[in-house]
């Protein structure tokens, strides 16, 4: 299973493909969180926090996919048993699809008809994300091992989703860490995101 680029969320009906705004495919967000990974993951003397920087060197595919085996050895199988859940999913959707009353036969095989053309690019999208929620859970890891006590980024779109998801990340574990997430000033006034982690 390969990462790479798919594209925003599809619409699919009988009427045809849309894509829907703001909801961007995870690859976009796995980058950034393989890039604080990286930097956070490694010996701390005194100062239990890090700051983004915006010189971080951009990961190829490849480099994603190794840096992430480090974490999980088995990653690509334990990936695979999750895109076979998720192909199960698309399944059962044109199940719904035959079952529905409401729409003529042709209607249904149109709509059928765009699932099927669009269903490597779901796929596609869903392994991007499987791999996200994967690299968020090693981020978790790393700083409750390291009691790491905040992350600085700047404050853009994906680099805010990428601190939400990780304070997400400290809502599931076994035992919940309280987290706080905000936009703060930097010392030269400009705005940065500021996730502090008060139980790791």
């Amino acid at each position: 299973m390969k990462i790479k680029y798919s594209g925003p969320k599809p619409n699919i009906n009988h009427h045809g493909v849309t894509f829907k705004d703001g909801k961007e495919d995870k690859y976009v967000y796995l980058m950034i969180a393989l890039q604080i990974l990286k930097a956070i993951d490694k010996d701390y003397e005194q100062n239990k926090e890090y700051n983004y920087d915006l010189g971080t060197k951009r990961l190829s595919d490849d480099e994603m996919f190794e840096i992430m085996q480090k974490y999980e050895s088995n990653l690509e199988e334990i990936a695979n048993k999750e895109k076979e859940a998720y192909e199960q999913h698309l399944l059962e959707e044109i199940n719904d699809v035959n079952d529905n009353s409401t729409i003529s036969q042709l209607e249904k095989e149109i709509w059928i008809n765009n699932l099927n053309i669009m269903k490597e690019y779901r796929i596609q999208r869903a392994v991007n994300k499987i791999y996200y929620m994967h690299a968020i859970s090693y981020i978790v890891d790393v700083i409750k091992r390291e009691h790491l006590k905040e992350i600085n980024t700047p404050f853009y779109e994906k680099y805010w989703h990428v601190l939400q998801t990780i304070q997400g990340g400290f809502s599931n574990v076994r035992t919940p860490i309280s987290t706080n997430l905000n936009i703060v000033p930097d010392k030269h006034g400009v705005l940065t995101a500021k996730l502090n982690i008060e139980g790791s």
